[in-house]
């Protein structure tokens, strides 16, 4: 495989970095977030999404966020739409792009969703339905592509099977999460490869968390695979409520750096998203995450 000349990025920090945030956070505060990040350069930002309030309450004011941000032209909102309601509300709310989630581990998706995967997968189809009759792209979301909290590793042939039924159910794009980080280069690379033998490489992305400081080699490793399109948090935003100890995304600046250090194109400008990376941090209280935004030197290496 070649590796691909123009990567595109994924920005998850507003709906998968806050999502789990203790503390509920301004909506004036994500619409600034989103604001920043696209004047950054971000093509697809993650606004927020249209789940249960009592499960998810940091993004019950999601429909308020996407009526007061400024669209940029050229940008993508996508949201999370788990069900029909959800996508009912989100197109009512102006989304344009929306997102469905599905586990590789039968034992996470019944604790993460309550449901098996092939249950899961029917719950989607009236999503689906609906989303083509209005003319909406869908993505998918499949968790847990090397290793879970509760069966340990999973097999390569076990995603690959699940990433197909998502992409022949008409998802355009599969993103592939190391949803605890125990992922390495070489489970990886075996991982692509069952997939890529079911799924074109071009409709896959991968979400890598760095609980092992692992996501920017699992992300090297799949660029050699041809894989050009990775989700990514701001100031490394978020984590996984039901990975115990997983540390979360990886951080955005992080991987814009690594991408541009090896010659490739994001059209993100690094200085304004290590910007946005602190001053996200100021707001929740917090030291970033990402070394590039605790030095003043970091960006002037690129």
């Amino acid at each position: 495989m070649q590796m691909p000349g123009k990567v595109r990025i994924v920005e998850v920090g507003p709906r998968d970095g806050l999502q789990n945030e203790k503390t509920q956070i301004s909506t004036e505060t994500k619409v600034e977030l989103i604001a920043r990040l696209g004047a950054a350069g971000l093509k697809s930002i993650e606004t927020g999404a249209f789940v249960s309030a009592k499960w998810v309450p940091q993004m019950a004011d999601s429909a308020a966020v996407m009526q007061h941000m400024v669209r940029l032209e050229g940008v993508n909102y996508p949201v999370l739409t788990p069900n029909l309601q959800g996508f009912e509300a989100a197109l009512a709310a102006g989304a344009q792009e929306i997102s469905i989630f599905a586990s590789a581990s039968e034992s996470f998706s019944r604790k993460n969703i309550n449901c098996s995967i092939a249950e899961s997968l029917e719950r989607f189809r009236p999503v689906m339905a609906a989303a083509n009759s209005a003319g909406i792209p869908v993505r998918g979301y499949l968790s847990c592509v090397l290793g879970c909290p509760y069966e340990g590793e999973i097999a390569p042939l076990q995603v690959a099977n699940v990433t197909a039924a998502l992409y022949q159910m008409g998802c355009y794009e599969v993103s592939l999460g190391d949803t605890i980080g125990t992922g390495t280069p070489g489970k990886t690379l075996k991982m692509l490869e069952a997939v890529i033998k079911l799924v074109p490489v071009d409709k896959l992305a991968g979400h890598f968390h760095d609980t092992y400081a692992q996501a920017l080699v699992n992300i090297y490793a799949s660029l050699q695979m041809g894989v050009a399109v990775y989700d990514a948090s701001v100031s490394g935003l978020g984590g996984c409520p039901y990975a115990t100890g997983a540390s979360g995304n990886v951080a955005t600046e992080e991987v814009v750096y690594l991408l541009h250090g090896l010659g490739l194109e994001t059209g993100i400008d690094l200085d304004a998203l290590v910007s946005t990376s602190r001053w996200i941090s100021e707001q929740l209280g917090r030291t970033p995450k990402a070394s590039l935004a605790l030095s003043a030197q970091a960006t002037r290496l690129t």
